[in-house]
């Protein structure tokens, strides 16, 4: 055998491979995994072989993420980031020094706040034109479902108290139907329609800006869950063919392509074209990414059952479906046949219910054809329906830092959904005992993409920066090996890499290195440990 030309010893390594979980040594050939063993493995060291030693560190494959847009995460990073606080003092000094800092930005753009830094989750315009009175600022929350505006943004925009609510959102309003300040869901493209395009310069920045930090906590690859244009945004579909096309793209991106809700299956054709012009390199647009509701803090995740009030009773809003359960079924079923992957977002149980319908229609019309359609969020799951997932092959796309008490949570979604229906939240280990195949996911720029953060909380239930003790469902804990399987193995099977993934011989040497054995420390320690080295296709393209 040749002699390698990167070689880890003295472990401990982490393979995430059944048949063989524990290795000391992982020797790499070229871009692939050569040997994995023990001391065996330094018979192909040879005289141009780089050796690691990984005396106290932790060898893994590299971390995927499901579902992420790092794309809009690196272009708002060079914005008014909002991010890391949660006083509206902070935010309107942060906002204020933003705007003295750019006097040429025709808006103030960026986002990051978070609703329970507001009463109700809902700021104001006001609050907005206190700091920037003359110019128009949007500025996108933290879940990215709603946006703040000022008052100016409203006026360019033509939004009044006579303007009508779109069907997939709602515009806030004071009490005598002016505009508030808050846009919800769709409403936000009344605005955002409005704002100065990125260039392709700034979305190509973007992705650059983002992969870096991505590989740096660990990630070698993941699916970008929006491609297309939406709320103003422009598609980052040519920034990646792009970095693809000059080899600046070394992670490995599979990109869904945005469902136009507003349209129907007259765009499926369009769609296809795409997916044929959208592979170069190390990207590919194989996926559609179809939108079923919105989010449980403003009202607008599908839900069997309607929303309480903050009295405990029941309302007459259950949520928003934005497609039409029985048309999705049909769209689903032709986008199947046609040997596409849908990404749903389905966060609501009846989102969730509406989906796996949907899976379950293309199943019947078209067999099992393992497409790997894919549920991401998956907030509240109605029990009936978890052995549903096993059954038709959908994949349980989870984002393991939201199941965690933290005032969102516990002052914005508990109250209105009821302790019945709340303890149905992020129910991890239930879709595992049912069955289901788990791949996680951060959504990031929602919330952080550090795939160690979100280990930490998939075992602990439990955010590590938590100022309490208090654990979110305890029966819904993952013990670690199945959580980074999640966001190794799982991860890179939703994306279509079937050669990475997990440390076996022929894969691909996309690789991670720890500073510490995870698997050995206490688990109230995980989201301590640091990435040291990341490596894909063999290659090393982050090191401290």
């Amino acid at each position: 055998m040749a002699k390698a030309d990167l070689v880890f010893t003295r472990g401990p390594v982490f393979t995430v491979d059944p048949a063989r979980t524990r290795a000391t040594s992982l020797a790499v050939v070229g871009d692939r995994i050569a040997a994995v063993g023990h001391d065996e493995v330094r018979e192909l060291v040879g005289p141009g072989t780089e050796v690691v030693d990984l005396t106290g560190k932790l060898l893994l494959p590299g971390f995927q993420d499901s579902h992420m847009h790092p794309v809009f995460a690196g272009v708002e990073l060079a914005e008014c980031d909002l991010t890391e606080t949660v006083t509206v003092d902070d935010y309107l000094a942060r906002i204020r020094a933003y705007a003295d800092a750019h006097p040429d930005r025709e808006w103030i753009t960026g986002g990051g706040w978070s609703m329970e830094s507001f009463e109700g989750g809902l700021p104001t315009r006001q609050l907005l034109d206190s700091v920037v009175p003359d110019r128009p600022v949007f500025l996108a929350n933290r879940d990215h479902h709603g946006a703040w505006a000022n008052t100016r943004a409203l006026e360019l925009a033509g939004i009044t108290a006579a303007t009508p609510d779109p069907a997939d959102g709602r515009i806030e309003r004071e009490p005598d139907g002016t505009p508030s300040g808050m846009l919800q869901e769709g409403a936000t493209s009344l605005v955002g329609g409005m704002l100065p395009p990125s260039t392709q310069a700034e979305l190509l920045a973007g992705l650059l800006r983002a992969q870096k930090l991505l590989h740096s906590l660990g990630i070698t690859g993941w699916q970008d869950a929006m491609l297309g244009e939406l709320g103003g945004r422009p598609d980052p579909s040519d920034a990646y063919l792009t970095a693809a096309g000059d080899g600046t793209l070394t992670a490995r991106v599979t990109g869904a392509l945005w469902w136009d809700r507003a349209r129907g299956a007259e765009q499926i054709p369009e769609l296809v074209a795409r997916r044929e012009k959208m592979r170069a390199g190390r990207f590919r647009a194989t996926s559609v990414k179809i939108m079923q509701d919105g989010i449980a803090e403003n009202f607008t995740a599908a839900m069997t059952s309607p929303y309480l009030d903050g009295c405990g009773c029941a309302t007459a809003n259950s949520g928003l479906s934005f497609i039409e359960p029985g048309a999705l079924r049909g769209y689903v079923t032709e986008l199947d046949a046609l040997g596409f992957q849908v990404h749903f977002h389905a966060l609501g149980d009846r989102a969730v219910r509406e989906a796996l319908d949907a899976i379950e229609a293309a199943v019947a019309a078209n067999g099992h054809r393992g497409n790997r359609h894919h549920l991401a969020h998956l907030q509240v799951v109605h029990p009936e329906d978890l052995t549903r997932f096993a059954a038709l092959g959908a994949l349980a796309n989870i984002q393991p830092l939201w199941a965690a008490h933290e005032p969102q949570m516990d002052d914005l979604t508990i109250p209105f959904l009821g302790p019945q229906r709340a303890a149905w939240q992020y129910p991890f280990g239930d879709l595992v005992r049912a069955g289901a195949t788990l791949v996680a996911g951060s959504d990031w720029p929602v919330s952080s993409p550090d795939p160690l953060a979100g280990l930490h909380v998939a075992v602990n239930r439990r955010d590590p920066e938590a100022d309490h003790d208090r654990i979110f469902y305890p029966e819904q804990r993952l013990d670690l090996s199945t959580a980074l399987a999640a966001y190794t193995a799982g991860a890179a099977h939703v994306n279509g890499h079937d050669d990475a993934g997990s440390l076996r011989v022929g894969n691909l040497a996309d690789l991670v290195v720890l500073d510490r054995d995870i698997l050995t420390a206490p688990a109230e320690e995980i989201a301590q440990a640091r990435v040291e080295r990341t490596y894909v296709g063999g290659r090393l393209v982050h090191s401290v």
